[in-house]
């Protein structure tokens, strides 16, 4: 019996610090290093770079090797980015997890941003669906510089003819989690009823159009500032927040898409009908280790116990639906709201914005 208690307290105590030395590995900020010089006749090009996780002043305008397009990819010049708060979570490493696969200590991909609009410059000898002079816009990581590279069949469209670069740098991770999370997610549909929390962010502004778009009769929660805005981009209904508590309220939804997080899971329930949906796009970010997933782990607890489905998902940047969006633009459905611009030597000013959770839709990096 006593050799038995000594081998459980030394599994205890091995695991313990197994969970000690996980714990430090994953919270632990390496210092920023010096960018090495580059060899001289290097084409270069301008671009946001991070050597190390902190907060906006970690963010720095360099001068880093110009890519060019392999076989399958295409050079786009871009003119205008968006920043997302998928930016500011890889810039801090926070929630820690989430380091397992960004880089440990410091960050493995200096490059920043995701969305971008532009002109493509130059093609790879593979390519058939793009040329040289296109105007398109995409997702792809290193989004914040003078040039990207996209392979031709992953998240790149064309860009409609009726929006400006600007507002089509708007649309990729914002409006594809909105559609995914509606449409997919959701599974909204003509008739019903959902309602949209934080329907003036960068997420919201374009759920509540593309929910008018699916046929559904759209409510908006936003503050007291942004009501008209949500209105005026087809909400029927809109709650301020300041004023009243949609978890409180007798109105029952079919689907809520919650950007926000800032009601307990038992409390938004109450607000859905029997078999409702709530679609998880955000989370609390108080909980530095675990960040939104501790929200899908009671999520996951509470599920078999209700009739109602709980569900987080992320959102996939992909080509396909980078075209629905352009449809939907193209036919005076989707129009992107954008609140601030920037420019390229601003971006630690524009992450600085995005932290406040103010910001009314997109805001803006402009590099023309």
């Amino acid at each position: 019996m006593k050799l038995r208690n000594r081998i459980l307290t030394g599994l205890l105590v091995l695991a313990a610090l197994a969970l000690a030395s996980l714990a430090f590995a994953v919270s632990h900020d390496s210092p920023c290093p010096v960018p090495e010089a580059l060899p001289d006749g290097t084409t270069r090009m301008k671009a946001i770079v991070q050597r190390c996780y902190g907060s906006a002043d970690v963010l720095k305008l360099e001068e880093i090797a110009k890519p060019s397009a392999a076989d399958d990819e295409v050079l786009v010049k871009v003119h205008a980015a968006a920043v997302n708060p998928l930016d500011w979570h890889y810039m801090t490493g926070t929630p820690y997890i989430m380091r397992m696969s960004s880089g440990l200590g410091a960050p493995e991909d200096i490059r920043m941003g995701v969305d971008f609009a532009g002109t493509v410059e130059a093609v790879g000898k593979d390519v058939k669906r793009f040329k040289p002079g296109d105007e398109v816009f995409g997702g792809r990581g290193g989004a914040l510089a003078e040039y990207v590279t996209v392979r031709e069949d992953r998240a790149l469209a064309r860009k409609p003819p009726n929006v400006s670069f600007e507002q089509a740098a708007a649309i990729p991770v914002a409006a594809i989690t909105a559609l995914q999370g509606l449409r997919d997610m959701g599974r909204l549909h003509p008739g019903q009823k959902v309602l949209i929390n934080g329907a003036s962010g960068g997420v919201g502004t374009f759920a509540v159009q593309i929910a008018k778009s699916l046929g559904a009769e759209v409510t908006g929660v936003c503050s007291t500032r942004n009501v008209e805005m949500v209105r005026s981009i087809g909400a029927d209904h809109v709650i301020d927040y300041t004023k009243a508590n949609f978890t409180e309220g007798a109105q029952r939804y079919d689907v809520i898409l919650d950007n926000v997080g800032n009601h307990a899971l038992l409390d938004t329930r109450r607000a859905l009908k029997p078999g409702g949906i709530l679609v998880m796009v955000s989370g609390p970010k108080r909980d530095p280790w675990l960040g939104p997933i501790s929200r899908v782990m009671q999520a996951a607890l509470l599920s078999p116990f209700v009739s109602e489905k709980l569900v987080k998902f992320f959102a996939e940047l992909n080509q396909d639906d980078l075209n629905v969006l352009g449809d939907l633009v193209r036919e005076g459905e989707l129009t992107p709201v954008i609140d601030r611009r920037y420019t390229l030597s601003d971006v630690p000013a524009a992450i600085r914005y995005l932290e406040t959770g103010r910001a009314r839709g997109k805001v803006i990096i402009n590099l023309q």
